[in-house]
């Protein structure tokens, strides 16, 4: 069988890797010509809203899946008009705006930080009246890894705010004192069934994820369990969901949710009988999901901007070197390390 998957970074890469034991191929449709994922795919270079090349990826792929969720919902509706795309459009038009995402939260009894829509200047003045200061504007879509993001502090100017994000339509979120962030990686597959990954305990600086350290029997987890499974029957969500959290005493406070594979979820890859990348392939086809059981203890740490001397983490027992095949950048993931 061939999947197609909407974007060709290494996530994609990833599901590759994990899907060629199955007996899969894989389609890639991605704008960069030096798409990561390419040596392990075909590689469809048009951008991810071309109807030429939407239309080549439906013709030679059986089922489609997407890498991120910044892909153009038109895009992933239009593909869905022909053939299977797991996760459901609803579930990717619900997770790629901020207050579509936190609304639904908020109806299904999720604890978020308190909230408010800003359409404009007039707008955010408002919310900023509501929630109060220190708050942070958030561009409601396509932000990530700290961008599209602006901290907002009593005396601030809220032009400079406004003007900083882009001028578009954004939510105010109140900032969170919490003791730490963690993150739940669950999978539903087309039949139904479930399964949730341990915790992971997250480490951001600048915005952009460092480490995430798998926790074992966590008293968080039941929680975390109750609040993802809420999300998956509601969205009727077929393939794996990561949502990140902040914790703030025995209270869960739900940030994001993203409807793909998730960073936080690298470990799994050694660390867990089966990995994150394998079951989302297993949810998607509807094939029994693996154990989702931590094998060892497992943190992993991302390796941005720039590659230090490999031989280190090689000379390191029980160290995994993952290599993305990425030309090195200023804030950019290039690899990680389990």
């Amino acid at each position: 069988m061939k999947i197609g998957i909407l974007g060709g970074g290494q996530l994609a890469r990833m599901l590759a890797l994990a899907g060629y034991p199955l007996g899969l191929d894989f389609t890639v449709l991605e704008p960069a010509a030096d798409a990561c994922a390419a040596p392990l795919s075909r590689h469809i270079q048009a951008a991810y809203d071309d109807a030429e090349g939407l239309e080549r990826l439906a013709a030679e792929c059986e089922l489609i899946t997407y890498e991120f969720e910044s892909v153009p919902a038109d895009a992933v509706e239009k593909l869905d008009a022909s053939l299977d795309v797991f996760p459901p459009p609803s579930a990717l038009a619900t997770a790629r705006d901020r207050n579509h995402e936190k609304t639904l939260f908020n109806e299904l009894g999720i604890e978020t930080a308190p909230f408010a829509e800003a359409h404009d200047l007039r707008t955010l003045q408002l919310a900023v009246e509501n929630i109060g200061l220190p708050a942070i504007l958030k561009t409601r879509t396509l932000g990530y890894d700290g961008k599209g993001q602006q901290v907002i502090r009593p005396g601030d100017d809220l032009r400079s705010a406004w003007e900083a994000i882009g001028e578009v339509p954004a939510i105010l979120e109140g900032l969170v004192d919490f003791e730490r962030e963690v993150s739940i990686i669950a999978v539903r597959s087309v039949s139904g069934e479930m399964a949730f990954y341990p915790l992971a305990e997250n480490v951001h600086e600048q915005g952009i994820l460092r480490l995430s350290t798998c926790l074992h029997d966590d008293s968080h987890q039941p929680l975390a369990e109750d609040y993802v499974k809420r999300v998956l029957q509601r969205l009727d969500y077929v393939g794996v969901l990561a949502i990140e959290f902040f914790q703030v005493g025995s209270h869960l406070l739900a940030n994001e949710m993203a409807p793909r594979v998730h960073n936080s979820g690298h470990w799994t890859i050694e660390g867990a009988e089966t990995s994150q990348f394998e079951n989302h392939l297993r949810a998607i086809l509807d094939l029994p999901l693996g154990s989702t059981a931590p094998v060892a203890y497992a943190a992993m740490v991302n390796i941005i901007g720039e590659l230090p001397d490999t031989r280190v983490f090689l000379g390191m027992k029980n160290a995994h070197l993952h290599l993305y095949g990425k030309a090195p950048r200023a804030g950019r993931k290039i690899g990680h390390v389990t």
